[in-house]
């Protein structure tokens, strides 16, 4: 009898039933077959179906039709009896597809059609390779029952499976464990895997052996799914609940005073803090300014006993209107916040209504007013000191002191005693004011207001002055704001007063204007400075000085714009416009410095020209055409172009050529320049350009190395000469630093430092480097004479600079 037990998983859906039946039937044949052909098994198998396979629907059945023998004769009336699938009757079956039965498959029953199909499939093959496979075999896959790490190994066919007789399955190539965790909307979660090791195909929810044979009891709930178990609540602890949740009662207790005749006891009003995350009290007293007792916090935080059994307070021992003992002292809870009331009554506690907050009799009786004595009509020295000791009154006053010579106005401030009717001024310095830093200008003491006649023997001069000699002093009635005081000869007008002050004249005087008095100076009208004309000494920046201060400073410089352009120069080659014909053939060379926008002009000296060359203008601002002295206009690198016209001191010069220094710097920084300048500048330098590179396109550059390199080596057999002054020959003679000479002062050169030019080699050496019958690239041939060519010359040299050093 052949038993199988399917390991499987999912819940059943009745459109998988037939499928799966069939499944089985078509595993018992080939199994009987391949057992039929060995000899071991009669034709007549019968079929075993497990318990769990076939869950149960309705009343109890025989045990028979649990052990799956159910004869022809007797029809399955359910599906639930575990009748095999060949045993059910046409009705049956339509009945099962109609879906009257009440028993369903999973949904993932499928997994074991396939996985009995291909069992069955495996067996039908195993059946025609040959022997019977060995133990731990499975039958028909060649593949040992075990499990492993790499791919499945097993012996071939009539093979023992030892060591060198094993085959591996070259399809399989990944052997990894599949990816079991994963995200999904931002949320981690876990999945079953899909696939096992080496890639085989696993089933997606498998179900253990014990899940299975719980499915065989559950009832007919299965048809329309399991009731789903409420999720389990999460647990938060008690101290994360209860986080900074805190109850608060108002509460007071009586202490007892036995050394002071005035109170036997006294109330102390507290406030008592019990927090949930961990059961603990604390006990706080508000701090009361110059009270004499140790305040604060009278217990600190912690859980505080009950009595002597070892039990602590909880919270449901606290309500209004009780006493609580702590330590020996009794507190009464009269009140609590809004949050304790909520949370005793959602607990089910009734809070007593709140009570009255006692106060303390002695601090009530210090809060009352105190009786006004009766003060005497006469004055009383002593009463006055006790009664007005430490209170100060407090005048803002200006002294005028503009009638003495390099007087001004003092800000000073007059104090009066009124313990002992004494006077203080105080001057108010201010920084780098250019007086003395003393702050008393007057010392404390009584001021006589009016003095008494004075016979004609008292001495002007006297050291004291007694009450003899005064007939009133100054009182607080003589001050006032917007009034005048004379004080020992000085005299001081009040504008202001501080608050003491204007409550004391208020409750004695009755004086309720206090409005300060505006001392503010007016600011002097500012003469507008009249700037005379430009006298044309100078730049105008420079003569301006003189009329901004007396020592004049030099005018200030960009000192960054001078960093970042030393050394950078533009140079032009300009003709002066002169209706002289000698200055029409005149030559100049304008530089402008970018360090500081200044023009300078050269003119070069010409032999028997009958002028005299050398510098035509200094280094200096120039001005454009129709600027004013107020706001001038200074020329810049942008009004330089091929063909405009520059007028400098009243003379004019026209642009004829540019250094290549001006288009590389143009070109460098465009963005900086109209586009005009730059295309100016280029238009003048495309022509030149063309006729280099229509010349040093007649030969390669490789041939043109080799004829230098032959060049050199037939010079070095010739005389030596220091090629530096070679070279400064030519540029000496290029005043316009185009790169080309006339032939005839390029021959005349060479001729001077004995150059043989009539030789076959430098004779093609300047046919290459000729542009035309009468102009010379010299740059190009200068490239045969380095430096470094004749260095016995250069030592020469040398030596002898040294010598006349």
């Amino acid at each position: 009898m052949l038993h199988f037990r399917p390991k499987y998983s999912g819940l059943y859906k009745p459109q998988h039933f037939y499928d799966l039946h069939e499944s089985f039937i078509n595993y018992h044949r080939s199994e009987r077959t391949m057992k039929r052909c060995e000899g071991k098994v009669p034709n007549k198998t019968r079929l075993t179906f497990p318990k769990c396979f076939f869950p149960r629907c309705g009343a109890g059945l025989p045990s028979q039709r649990r052990e799956g023998r159910l004869g022809p004769s007797e029809p399955s009336r359910c599906h639930g009896d575990r009748a095999p699938p060949a045993a059910l009757s046409a009705q049956a079956r339509g009945e099962r597809r109609e879906g009257r039965c009440a028993c369903a498959l999973s949904a993932r029953a499928v997994a074991v059609e396939t996985r009995l199909s291909g069992r069955a499939r495996s067996a039908a093959a195993a059946m025609s390779s040959g022997p019977e496979p060995g133990p731990g075999i499975r039958p028909g896959t060649g593949t040992e029952t075990g499990t492993g790490t790499g791919p499945p190994i097993g012996p071939g066919p009539g093979l023992p499976f030892l060591p060198g007789c094993a085959i591996k399955d070259p399809t399989k190539t990944s052997f990894h464990r599949s990816q079991t965790l994963d995200f999904k909307n931002g949320y981690a979660f876990f999945r079953l895997p899909r696939e096992g090791i080496g890639g085989e195909a696993l089933f997606a929810n498998q179900l253990s052996q014990d899940e299975l044979d719980d499915l065989c009891t559950k009832g007919t709930t299965l048809t329309y799914g399991q009731v789903k178990k409420p999720a389990p609540s999460l647990f938060t602890p008690a101290f994360v609940t209860y986080d900074k949740k805190v109850l608060k009662f108002d509460a007071y207790f009586m202490e007892e005073v036995a050394s002071s005749p005035e109170e036997n006891y006294r109330i102390r009003q507290v406030g008592l803090y019990y927090y949930l995350e961990d059961d603990s009290m604390c006990i706080i007293e508000p701090k009361v300014k110059n009270s004499g007792l140790l305040q604060g916090k009278l217990m600190k935080r912690h859980r505080v006993p009950k009595n002597e059994h070892g039990d602590y307070y909880h919270w449901r021992d606290l309500n209004l209107g009780i006493d609580l003992t702590i330590y020996g002292r009794t507190y009464r809870l009269v009140n609590c916040d809004c949050f304790t009331k909520v949370f005793l009554e959602s607990q089910g506690i009734e809070v007593n209504p709140p009570e009255e907050l006692v106060s303390d009799p002695y601090t009530e009786q210090r809060r009352a007013p105190l009786q006004k004595h009766i003060v005497p009509a006469g004055p009383d020295p002593f009463r006055q000191f006790l009664t007005y000791d430490t209170k100060v009154l407090r005048f803002y006053a200006i002294w005028d002191d503009t009638n003495c010579a390099f007087g001004d106005h003092h800000p000073c401030i007059i104090h009066y005693f009124l313990a002992d009717d004494t006077v203080e001024v105080r001057e108010i310095h201010k920084r780098n004011d250019g007086r003395d830093p003393f702050p008393v200008l007057m010392r404390r003491q009584r001021l006589p207001k009016i003095f008494v006649d004075k016979n004609k023997n008292f001495p002007s001069c006297v050291l004291e002055i007694t009450d003899h000699e005064v007939q009133e002093w100054y009182s607080p009635k003589d001050f006032g704001i917007g009034k005048t005081v004379t004080l020992l000869g000085r005299t001081f007008l009040i504008y202001d007063c501080d608050k003491f002050t204007q409550d004391f004249y208020r409750e004695k005087y009755g004086i309720t204007d206090f409005q300060p008095v505006d001392v503010n100076e007016k600011p002097l009208e500012k003469v507008p400075q009249v700037i005379p004309p430009y006298n044309g000494f100078g730049i105008p920046e420079d003569s301006l000085q003189n009329c901004l201060s007396l020592v004049p400073k030099p005018p200030r410089k960009d000192i960054i714009k001078m960093l970042e352009n030393n050394l950078k120069v533009l140079r032009y080659q300009v003709a002066l416009e002169s209706p002289v014909p000698e200055d029409k053939k005149r030559r100049f060379i304008l530089s402008y410095f970018l360090s500081d926008d200044t023009i300078s002009i050269y003119e070069p000296p010409i032999k028997n020209s009958g002028i005299l060359g050398g510098k035509y203008l200094k280094r200096t601002k120039v001005t454009k055409p129709g600027s004013t002295p107020e706001n001038p206009m200074y020329y810049e690198a942008s009004d330089f172009t091929i063909g405009s016209t520059v007028e400098v001191f009243g003379h004019r010069f026209v642009i004829m050529d540019a250094d290549e220094y001006v288009l590389n710097y143009l070109e460098r920084n465009a963005e900086s320049f109209p586009a005009a300048t730059v295309q100016s500048i280029r238009d003048h330098f495309f022509p030149r350009k063309v006729v280099v590179e229509t010349t040093s396109s007649g030969i390669p550059k490789k041939d043109l190395d080799d004829l230098i390199v032959e060049v050199q080596k037939e010079l070095k057999l010739q005389e030596p000469f220091n090629t530096r002054q070679f070279h400064e020959a030519f540029h000496h003679f290029d005043q316009e630093g185009s790169g080309f000479l006339d032939k005839t002062r390029f021959l005349n050169i060479c001729d001077r430092f004995h150059v043989p030019t009539n030789t076959i080699l430098l004779k093609k050496l300047i046919d290459y480097c000729s542009c035309d019958e009468d102009k010379v690239n010299y740059r190009e041939f200068l490239l045969a004479f380095p430096s470094n060519l004749f260095p016995e010359a250069e030592g020469q040299d040398q030596q002898l600079n040294s010598q006349l050093t």
